[in-house]
């Protein structure tokens, strides 16, 4: 392969031959410089391309996990069939969902901004710049993500499941169906489930949006997860007993996918007349952008915001809002 045809596969900067001279003192007379490639191989172009969504899989993957993992211990381990002693709790699926969340994004954020929430996603294409045509491939993965994390923690709990229900093979809606998908209690109505989803998703973006402003006391480089961590936590101690906070449209669709698949039937569908969809994942999306549209309107500055977009006389005096956004929502690693 001639120099030229290897330079179009090479990153933009080399080594200067003196510096590969000193780093490789035997070369050999007509490899007298050492080029450095993005594609090494055939895997890592293609590595390239699948990513971003990728880090979103895994992300959310990690996120369900953790989550599931915790509503399994909360729920399964207090009843008196699985456990001789309580050793659940709502502190176990308050700390699994806040941990999940945390290290998911820590996961993605760095490769894809760690939205590891279609309702982020769609919130921040609408009102930050994010593209449009990424919008479907990162709410694809994230799904693929919460199906996949549910389906971990099914595999690992499914004697369990079976001694909380009374058998194996028996499965009850919501019952351990609750485990996956989230199920509002009974004396809930339908306005306020959605308002409880609409609230809690709210709060998340808000306090998403603020910690990643670097105008507005950032945490240190690479906290954001940590906020994260913290701000669900928050929501489900104060907030989430009564629907099992969804606030994330894959968190709920995925593993309800799942439960469906593993033998709960249509009943996780047909619950509440099609509950899934207005409380588990237009409520959160609904909330997710009216918090950036509060936020970008009231406080954020940057020029990213359509908000911020300038006027006619601003542009035809070729004056902007400044550009205060780094790249890469959640991985904190340029805010300081």
């Amino acid at each position: 392969m001639s120099v030229s045809d290897r330079s179009t596969n090479t990153t933009a900067h080399h080594r200067s031959m003196d510096e590969a001279t000193t780093a490789k003192p035997a070369l050999q007379s007509g490899h007298d410089a050492e080029y450095f490639t993005k594609y090494p191989n055939r895997w890592a172009r293609l590595r390239s391309i699948i990513r971003e969504p990728a880090a979103e899989f895994l992300g959310t993957m990690i996120l369900t996990m953790f989550g599931t993992a915790g509503n399994a211990q909360g729920v399964l381990f207090d009843n008196p069939q699985v456990s001789a002693t309580p050793a659940g709790g709502w502190l176990s699926v308050a700390f699994g969902w806040g941990l999940g969340t945390g290290l998911g994004a820590w996961v993605a954020a760095g490769i894809s901004g760690g939205h590891i929430n279609p309702a982020i996603t769609i919130a921040l294409a609408t009102f930050r710049g994010f593209s449009w045509r990424k919008v479907p491939v990162f709410i694809l993965a994230q799904l693929l993500g919460g199906v996949a994390g549910a389906a971990i923690t099914y595999a690992n709990y499914v004697h369990a499941i079976d001694l909380a229900e009374g058998g194996p093979g028996l499965r009850t809606v919501p019952g351990t169906a609750s485990l996956f998908g989230t199920y509002a209690l009974p004396y809930m109505t339908n306005v306020s489930a959605f308002w409880d989803e609409f609230l809690g998703t709210f709060l998340l973006v808000m306090v998403l949006l603020a910690v990643t402003d670097r105008r507005n006391g950032p945490p240190p480089a690479g906290l954001v997860p940590l906020v994260l961590f913290l701000v669900v936590f928050g929501v489900a101690m104060a907030f989430g007993a009564q629907t099992r906070f969804a606030i994330n449209p894959a968190r709920d669709l995925g593993p309800r996918i799942l439960s469906a698949m593993a033998g709960y039937g249509r009943a996780v569908f047909t619950f509440r007349h099609q509950y899934w969809l207005w409380c588990g994942v237009l409520a959160p999306i609904l909330g997710a952008l009216v918090a950036a549209f509060v936020y970008d309107t009231c406080v954020y500055t940057g020029n990213e915001s359509v908000i911020n977009r300038p006027s006619a006389r601003a542009r035809a005096l070729h004056a902007h809002a400044p550009d205060q956004q780094h790249k890469q929502m959640l991985a904190g690693t340029d805010m300081v």
